[in-house]
């Protein structure tokens, strides 16, 4: 997997994620429908670990390096 790869990945799971959660705002929830609002949300906290986590893959991809300042890292 390159740099490229999960740039392209976490950029179509930002999209989807974009899509979901506006999709969520929109509408309103009946109490019949708590477990879909559930699930929803669920959803989009998962799509927001993978963006995350190709971001560490990216991360690790450029030998480790943090993109903050050190300066803005607690305890650096």
């Amino acid at each position: 997997m390159t740099k490229d790869d999960c740039e392209t990945l976490r950029r179509e799971i930002k999209a989807i994620a974009d899509r979901l959660h506006s999709l969520y705002d929109m509408r309103i929830w009946s109490p019949e429908e708590s477990e879909v609002a559930a699930n929803a949300t669920l959803a989009y906290r998962h799509l927001e670990d993978a963006s995350m986590r190709l971001g560490k893959a990216i991360q690790a991809l450029d030998g480790g390096t943090s993109v903050y300042d050190k300066d803005q890292v607690p305890g650096a």
